[in-house]
């Protein structure tokens, strides 16, 4: 069966040591973020979408980042493929079962996590020639460099990342790596900016959260965002969302099984598509489109149903025809992409998810990922929706979402 390469619209970047200790101007590196050996008790879940680890001289030896005078991240092993998950170097030995929650150091990775070259390597094998990579260190959306004191420093470390993540890593990525950028939360105008500024270096993907008041930022119906959003209407930059850029995670309770919120995930995406789909900022930003990383796609039809039934039932006392003239599945054809791993369910509802409207991902190097056998499910996309879809699926909707020069 002929299965296109697949372009991944969501991997995941392990920051190498190095970033801001030789990126920062040399006045700010001992304030930034540096790695650091130490030793750690049993890291755990706490509660919805958090971790809880505690330091303990006699505790497994991992390396973790240190921002601000206190450890802000440390590297854990069901996010980081362990070197001893693959034996002799051959993927298809990979035992994923090795990928748990405990520390890891950079020694104990599988190079491709944190090396350009190494992850192309990686990627090829898989059967992908381009991947989106999200950040580790400053979380999903850059949650890390809002969340500190001091500002300056702050902004200093998202243009330091950012000008890493285009001259190095995707530098050196053979094209095979696709620039993601992030941005100041803290202030629109100067996100409208760093948009600006990798845009004109080609950067056509930017984080964002999925939804900013969990951040105890402006709802994007406060109108505080708006120079955001024109700037990446402006220049055609999709805002990539991906779950768990909120800091919060749907969960029945803080004592439910950690199996419980793996199931309940997709809610954050589905919310998130209600907040943009009512909020008149498709209809205000004609270009503007978002993508819902790692959200999969089953829940779609039936989301896009409730908001028309909304849309239409209650009008008459929610005055919904003030910001939509249309209903609101109308602009998501437009303006929305969903990003899946694995989702037989939505693969069957295709002719209301949108043929054009998703894209597939392989999620490396997290546990949740189809690598090394991304190629293998591929072929059953293909199969299950035909060649003109799947090509579209794998890799033709990517292409059109971040303005890439390839067929």
């Amino acid at each position: 069966m002929d299965v296109p390469k697949i372009i991944s619209t969501d991997d995941h970047v392990v920051e190498p040591p190095h970033v801001w200790q030789e990126g920062l101007p040399p006045s700010l590196r001992a304030a930034g973020p540096r790695v650091e050996r130490r030793r750690f008790a049993d890291i755990k879940m706490s509660g919805a979408g958090s971790y809880r680890w505690v330091e303990d001289p006699s505790g497994i030896e991992g390396d973790c980042w240190v921002y601000e005078d206190r450890v802000t991240y440390v590297h854990k092993a069901h996010v980081t493929i362990p070197r001893d998950a693959v034996t002799d170097d051959d993927i298809s030995t990979f035992d994923r079962s090795l990928m748990v929650a405990r520390a890891i150091t950079y020694d104990e990775m599988r190079p491709s996590c944190y090396d350009p070259v190494r992850r192309v390597e990686d990627m090829q094998a898989n059967w992908v020639d381009g991947s989106l990579c999200f950040p580790t260190f400053p979380r999903f959306c850059g949650q890390t460099f809002y969340e500190a004191t001091d500002r300056d420093l702050a902004l200093a470390c998202i243009a330091t990342y950012n000008d890493w993540m285009v001259e190095e890593w995707c530098g050196g990525g053979n094209d095979v790596l696709i620039p993601l950028c992030i941005v100041p939360l803290w202030d629109a105008e100067l996100a409208a900016a760093e948009v600006r500024r990798n845009a004109a270096r080609g950067v056509r993907a930017v984080c964002f959260s999925e939804m900013p008041f969990k951040l105890s930022l402006p709802t994007i119906h406060s109108g505080y965002w708006d120079p955001f959003f024109a700037a990446c209407d402006e220049t055609q930059t999709v805002v990539c969302m991906h779950l768990g850029s909120s800091s919060a995670m749907p969960a029945t309770s803080d004592d439910a099984p950690i199996a419980v919120q793996g199931v309940l995930d997709a809610c954050n995406s589905m919310s998130s598509l209600a907040d943009f789909l009512f909020s008149g900022l498709f209809v205000r930003y004609r270009n503007l489109k978002v993508a819902y990383s790692e959200g999969q796609i089953g829940w779609i039809p039936f989301a896009l149903e409730r908001a028309d039934d909304v849309w239409e039932k209650h009008d008459h006392w929610m005055n919904n025809r003030a910001l939509l003239p249309e209903p609101p599945s109308t602009y998501y054809y437009d303006h929305v992409y969903g990003c899946f791993t694995g989702d037989r369910v939505g693969m069957r509802l295709l002719d209301v998810v949108g043929e054009n409207n998703i894209t597939f991902e392989t999620d490396f190097p997290h546990s949740d990922s189809t690598w090394p056998n991304s190629r293998a499910y591929a072929a059953q996309i293909v199969a299950l929706v035909g060649p003109a879809a799947g090509y579209k699926i794998l890799r033709g909707n990517a292409i059109a979402m971040l303005g890439l020069d390839r067929v």
